[in-house]
């Protein structure tokens, strides 16, 4: 019973967001004109109008957005600010050899980018540069993580093997037989503090933001809503999981709950059980894997391992809780950590994210380009959401930039098949990475024809 005692007084709520925020900005009521006009106020739309007003500053710029700032996948996610644009590294190079140093150049510069604006605006997020433990949790788990090392060290990359004593030494579980150490790519953030100091910049800089002020509808120059309507030059689409305006675009995104725990704050005790003094993101090397990171006040956010879909990419508040995998996520927790029986969770939620078939974000434009987007991140967005930011100003203003040359930018990926095919599709994947886990990493015909083809399904 220990899991679901440790579950017991849990509240359904995300911890992030648990604090009251700003009071809300006033609907749009009339219309209005705007010279850029961004549907969607997460991580991506709120920098795509600070950028937009960093870059171009006599720009008028708007955002719509359909809750609050930050109240969906921005404000509840794990806070990990990693330096892939690929959803790692191994992605990136098997998708885009020939452009993975550009990639991983331009990442990097992107999440410098991220530190900078943070302390530029003061906003207090708890920015931590830790770095990321990926953890062997299986015997072939070894080997990939070596060959990866391998190929990072080749590319000038500061990644190295630790063995199963090294990384005991930085973090104790019985489960840790060895790990990638990455000691400067990754960062650690609080995402809705970080949504808060982006909205509050944006508003400091003149940006009209309208909260609960969905957009029904998108033309070449406008946009409207069930009471108002804007009219502008250029339109930036940064809804993500939600149903685009672009309708064409909904196929090529489905929309994957991911649901989290938090636990009570570590005694100075139970902290000294496990280590961790260096306070890095861990993901195990899984399929299904989990990610963990501690909080500024030392709480363990613990999340990740069953991806949920829904029949007809449902999106619903009720798929946020689900008991059976809360619980087994509980368990899992005190398997990898059973030095510290006896804690509590004090929060346990789920939230909604966007996956595309080729696990990263995709990017491009329509209405004679004066409408662009950017979507797909798959669960790896938080610092990539600023380089999507800056992809569709580029496309909306016509800029000649490295970012705009990549193969990454230029080519969406393949959509996914209607329906009862992609529900079929997603339930036989996930199935087959669980044998795989189970099986020594040996991918069966299924995952071997997706491998080949370039398609798949992450979170």
């Amino acid at each position: 019973m220990l899991a679901e005692e440790a579950l017991a007084h849990a509240k359904p709520a995300v911890y992030w967001l648990d604090e009251p925020g700003p009071d809300p900005c006033e609907p749009l009521h009339r219309n209005e004109k705007a010279d850029l006009a961004v549907v969607g106020g997460g991580y991506t739309g709120l920098w795509t109008a600070l950028r937009a007003k960093e870059r171009y500053p006599h720009l008028d710029v708007v955002i719509l957005e359909a809750a609050t700032c930050g109240s969906a996948a921005s404000g509840r996610n794990g806070g990990f600010c990693d330096a892939s644009l690929t959803h790692g590294y191994g992605n990136g190079l098997a998708r885009w050899p020939d452009e993975i140093d550009a990639m991983e150049r331009l990442g990097l510069e992107n999440l410098e980018a991220i530190g900078a604006t943070i302390t530029q605006y003061g906003i207090d997020c708890h920015w931590e540069r830790t770095g990321e433990l990926t953890v062997a949790t299986a015997p072939h788990h070894l080997d990939e993580l070596a060959e990866e090392v391998s190929a990072r060290q080749a590319a000038g990359q500061k990644a190295r093997f630790l063995d199963q004593a090294e990384v005991q030494a930085e973090v104790a579980s019985p489960t840790y037989l060895g790990a990638l150490a990455e000691p400067s790519r990754t960062a650690l953030v609080e995402p809705a503090n970080l949504v808060r100091g982006l909205r509050q910049a944006c508003l400091d800089l003149g940006v009209r933001i309208y909260e609960n002020t969905p957009a029904t509808s998108l033309g070449q120059n406008s946009l409207l809503t069930a009471t108002a309507s804007i009219q502008a030059d250029r339109i930036a689409l940064a809804s993500n999981a939600f149903p685009s305006l672009l309708r064409r675009l909904r196929p090529y995104t489905v929309p994957v709950y991911d649901l989290v725990l938090m636990t009570e704050p570590l005694s100075t005790a139970q902290l000294a059980s496990i280590g961790w003094q260096h306070r890095q993101g861990i993901g195990d090397a899984s399929n299904l894997f989990h990610y963990y990171r501690l909080t500024r006040d030392n709480r363990i956010l613990w999340g990740g391992y069953e991806p949920l879909y829904s029949f007809g990419s449902k999106i619903h508040e009720s798929l946020e809780q689900r008991d059976s995998i809360h619980t087994m996520l509980a368990r899992h927790f005190f398997a990898t950590f059973p030095q510290l029986e006896g804690l509590r969770f004090t929060h346990r939620w789920g939230g909604v994210i966007d996956t595309s078939t080729r696990f990263c974000a995709f990017f491009g434009k329509a209405y004679s380009g004066h409408v662009a987007y950017a979507l797909g991140y798959t669960g790896l967005g938080v610092a990539a959401t600023r380089f999507g930011a800056d992809v569709m100003l580029d496309l909306l203003y016509d800029e000649d930039t490295d970012r705009r040359r990549l193969q990454l930018v230029r080519r969406r990926p393949m959509p996914f098949p209607p329906e009862p095919l992609r529900y079929a599709g997603i339930k036989l994947t996930k199935w087959s990475m669980a044998r795989a886990d189970a099986h020594a990493g040996h991918r069966n015909l299924w995952l071997r024809t997706l491998d080949r083809l370039g398609l798949g399904f992450d979170f």
